[in-house]
């Protein structure tokens, strides 16, 4: 009895090295978190021979709605834990470049969990509207009644804040002198956030900050983070260290400019690169 291999064509795209296996939701993938927990993964996960990289950050599964004006993407970023993401700020700036690839519109509408994001493309460089960051408990969430502002947590004076997705946020004399892997899961998991947190940490520099991120569901560090980057801003604004200027962020990946305005969306902008093509099962064979 001969058994037909089910695939579905992908591409690969990164925004400042957040990179993402990008899949028509219109193709069925029977199981969306075994298929992004195999792909995803760094040491077996899918392979870019051009670059040699392994795996990717996620899996965006994009529904394109191109009767609109413009067009809209609905969004699903599976991790590569297997959770669902409600926001993902290079993803959504990923999700736009493929929206503008099939329909050639400048500005999109991104529908995900966490709202309807609008995003204007210009060249390879795409800004996304972020949401309004919030303090509040109930947003992050925390498991208190008042907001988390330069507090002790696990080791590390961290500030709390959604940009879409948690994240406790620490400045630090340098990034490069914390080591995030070991520092980062405790706060991650503390019970203060019941629904666990990403961990970012920045340091200032002459034209902006630097900012590492281990992020909830990839349960790692990534060479780049938006929301991170949102978050950063939005609690150096907080803490009267910028205004309302748009303001450079550098992950290890590449640099991020971030506007915060007052009780406005937030905004991400960046490059974003469509690195290759190509097929995958739906069901990926088991290791024998």
């Amino acid at each position: 009895m001969t058994h037909h291999r089910q695939t579905v064509p992908f591409e690969k795209y990164h925004g400042t090295g957040n990179d993402f296996v990008v899949v028509d939701a219109d193709y069925p993938v029977p199981n969306r978190p075994v298929f992004a927990t195999t792909y995803c993964d760094r040491t077996t996960g899918v392979v870019d021979s051009s670059s040699e990289t392994v795996g990717a950050d996620g899996v965006l599964f994009l529904a394109l709605e191109s009767s609109y004006d413009p067009p809209r993407v609905v969004m699903t970023l599976v991790q590569p834990d297997g959770s669902v993401a409600a926001m993902c700020g290079n993803g959504a700036r990923c999700a736009a470049a493929w929206a503008r690839n099939r329909t050639g519109a400048d500005v999109v509408m991104i529908d995900t969990p966490a709202g309807t994001r609008r995003a204007v493309l210009d060249g390879d460089e795409v800004t996304v509207e972020m949401g309004v960051p919030s303090f509040e408990p109930r947003d992050v969430p925390l498991a208190r009644d008042e907001p988390l502002v330069e507090e002790r947590v696990e080791g590390l004076t961290v500030t709390a804040v959604d940009t879409g997705v948690p994240h406790a946020v620490a400045f630090v004399e340098s990034v490069d002198d914390v080591d995030l892997e070991s520092v980062a899961p405790p706060i991650r998991h503390a019970d203060l956030f019941p629904r666990g947190t990403n961990v970012t940490v920045a340091s200032e520099t002459e034209d902006g900050f630097r900012q590492r991120t281990f992020e909830r569901g990839v349960e790692g560090e990534t060479r780049s983070c938006g929301t991170g980057a949102v978050a950063v801003v939005a609690v150096a604004k907080r803490l009267g260290l910028v205004g309302d200027e748009e303001v450079r962020v550098s992950p290890p990946g590449g640099d991020l400019m971030i506007r915060v305005p007052d009780r406005e969306e937030a905004t991400l902008r960046g490059p974003v690169v469509r690195d290759f093509e190509g097929e995958l099962e739906t069901v990926p064979t088991p290791e024998p």
